[in-house]
């Protein structure tokens, strides 16, 4: 990123993080940002907006296929859906067709995006038999010319999530940052792992620091940040520009809030009582019930409850009895009651609800 493109000032802190200037990223200026990260299946627009009430800077929309004749059907125009509740948006798109990419990227900015955001770091089996995802770390000059239609086609930023490289014996993602900074990308999130490690294993926060090290654009690290130490020690350990939170967020958005109170102020922010909690699910219930309509509102409202119940006492007892209810009317009763029946415990423990 050239120097007119950064905002001018140093973020002050109290760790002695790697001192950087803010940077730019469309029309927004960004200091040290904390990113929700685009999970398909979860961060639709009632969980995105959760995140943000709760303390994210950005929020990135599920996967899109690049392919547009599959925007028609019901789960590709949800995730079309656009709301200003969700803040800038960031609509993720993924292909391995440049001049399809292209195309998706200028309909989508023709419908209000303010940032394409091109998925290199998917490892889903049905993603990669289409040479998607983070397949395409196997083929660098694919790589560029995806990167530079994509680019050329449209006057709002690009940026790019991508992993350390297609398998351990291929480690390319310096090289691939390298070429994505050359193509006019103006931000690159890491997931420090391979296609191959999926989600397990030691990230390689070496490899993230190394591409960092190696470009001039703004680079956020991804992977097992789960407190707000761990988002400290990986940010000294990187030289990261920002953060981007996925698997740890889920039943527990706050922890947005968590750790921009600790990297801000360096003290722990007063943890959301088991009340709070309850209060906070139920709105992002409904407002799944309402998004989703009865039938699909039903099946992802007992995945987040799943979530939800491992921060609240006596959650094991709510997930059983809201799993078994079938209807949205049921699911938001069950609810309802169970906070008015265990209000007082709630209040008496919530010191606890983060032990």
């Amino acid at each position: 990123m050239s120097a007119t493109d950064q905002a001018s000032g140093h973020l002050h802190n109290p760790h002695g993080l790697p001192d950087i200037k803010p940077f730019r990223l469309g029309k927004h200026v960004l200091e040290r940002p904390i990113l929700l990260a685009p999970m398909v299946g979860v961060s639709d627009v009632p969980f995105r907006e959760v995140c943000l009430q709760q303390g994210a800077t950005l929020t990135i929309a599920e996967m899109l296929p690049a392919d547009t004749a599959m925007w028609k059907s019901e789960k590709n125009r949800l995730r079309l859906r656009r709301t200003a509740a969700c803040g800038p948006e960031i609509v993720q798109i993924a292909g391995f067709d440049p001049s399809m990419m292209a195309e998706a990227a200028r309909l989508n900015a023709d419908m209000g995006a303010e940032v394409i955001d091109i998925n290199m770091g998917c490892p889903a089996k049905k993603v990669l038999k289409k040479a998607a995802g983070s397949a395409l770390m196997r083929d660098p000059e694919l790589v560029e010319q995806i990167l530079r239609a994509v680019v050329q086609a449209v006057d709002i930023p690009v940026t790019l999530k991508m992993r350390t490289g297609w398998c351990r014996a291929q480690k390319n993602g310096v090289d691939i940052a390298r070429i994505a900074e050359d193509c006019g990308i103006r931000m690159i999130s890491v997931h420090g792992r391979t296609r191959e490690c999926r989600f397990v294993g030691e990230v390689e926060y070496d490899t993230i620091a190394a591409i960092k090290q190696s470009i001039g654009i703004p680079v956020i690290a991804n992977g097992d940040i789960d407190s707000p130490e761990k988002a400290l020690q990986v940010l000294r350990h990187t030289g990261a520009d920002g953060l981007m939170i996925g698997r740890a967020a889920q039943g527990k958005p706050w922890i947005f809030r968590e750790i921009r109170q600790y990297l801000e102020h360096g003290d722990h922010a007063r943890p959301p009582s088991a009340s709070e909690i309850s209060i906070l699910m139920q709105d992002h219930i409904c407002a799944l019930h309402a998004f989703y309509g009865d039938f699909r509102g039903t099946l992802f409202a007992r995945k987040h409850i799943d979530w939800y119940s491992k921060a609240l006492p006596g959650g094991e007892l709510l997930k059983s009895e809201f799993m078994q209810a079938d209807c949205v009317t049921d699911q938001q009763d069950i609810l309802q009651n169970w906070h008015r029946e265990h209000l007082s415990l709630l209040t008496v423990v919530a010191a606890q609800t983060h032990q």
